[in-house]
C-alpha cells in the first residue's frame, strides 16, 4: 500500500483526482465555423433583445444605437431625439443553424412594422422599425423579405432599410435587461407576454 501511495504521489495523483470525472473535449460545444451579424430595430431594444435570444442559432445579442448622425450617443440623448439614432440590436448568429431570411421572417413577428412614430406605447423616432444592412446581400434579403411580409399586412410596412454606418453599443445596464430584471414592471407586463407569444413562432424560423 505504501508503494502504491508513493507511485500515486509521484504522478501527481490523489484519491480525489482519481475519482473525479475529467472534462473531455466532446463535452465542450464546438465553436461555429462562421458567425455573421445583422442590425435590426423594432421598438424598445429590451424587447427585441429578449425576442431574438429565443432563436436557435443566435449566438449573442447586443443592445445599441444606429441610424443617426451623432457619434457616441447616450441613452438620454437618443431618448431626447438629439441624435437621430434608433434603439437597435446587433444579432450575431450561426448561419449554419439559422438563415438570414429566417431572422428577417421572425422580425415581422417581433413588432408591428406598420406603426409610425413608435412601437406600442413607446412613442418617438428612436423606437422606429429599421433594418440596417452591412452589404449588398443583406440589402437584397431585407427588401425581398419586406415585399413578402407586406402580403400579410393590411397597412403599409413603414420599416426603413438603410445602410449601416456605425453601431454604437448601449450602456451596460441595457444589456440582457429582461433576463436581469424579470420582476420590473416593463418586463412583467410588456416583454414577458411578448416572449411567451413569440415562442409559438420558433419552429417556423428554424433553417432547414
Amino acid at each position: 500500500m505504501k508503494r502504491l501511495a508513493l507511485l500515486l504521489s509521484l504522478f501527481g495523483l490523489t484519491s480525489c483526482s482519481v475519482n473525479t470525472p475529467k472534462t473531455t473535449i466532446s463535452a465542450i460545444p464546438p465553436s461555429p465555423a462562421k458567425t455573421e451579424s445583422i442590425v435590426l430595430g423594432g421598438g424598445c431594444f429590451w424587447c427585441t433583445d429578449a425576442a431574438y435570444k429565443l432563436l436557435p442559432g443566435v449566438l449573442h445579442v447586443t443592445c445599441g444605437y444606429a441610424g443617426g448622425t451623432e457619434p457616441n450617443p447616450t441613452y438620454e440623448e437618443v431618448s431626447a431625439h438629439a441624435t437621430g439614432h434608433a434603439e437597435v440590436v446587433k444579432i450575431d448568429y450561426d448561419p449554419s443553424v439559422v438563415s438570414l431570411a429566417a431572422l428577417f421572417d421572425y422580425f415581422w413577428s417581433v413588432h408591428n412594422p406598420t406603426q409610425v412614430g413608435g412601437q406600442g406605447n413607446d412613442d418617438g423616432p428612436q423606437y422606429r422599425s429599421i433594418i440596417l444592412y452591412a452589404n449588398a446581400a443583406q440589402k437584397v434579403a431585407a427588401q425581398n423579405s419586406l415585399l413578402a411580409a407586406q402580403k400579410t399586412f393590411r397597412d403599409p410596412i413603414t420599416t426603413e432599410i438603410v445602410p449601416l454606418t456605425k453601431f454604437w453599443p448601449a450602456e451596460d445596464y441595457h444589456q440582457d435587461y429582461f433576463a436581469k430584471n424579470p420582476e420590473a414592471g416593463y418586463c412583467r407586463f410588456v416583454i414577458a407576454p411578448k416572449v411567451d407569444k413569440l415562442k409559438s413562432h420558433l419552429p417556423a424560423v428554424k433553417s432547414s
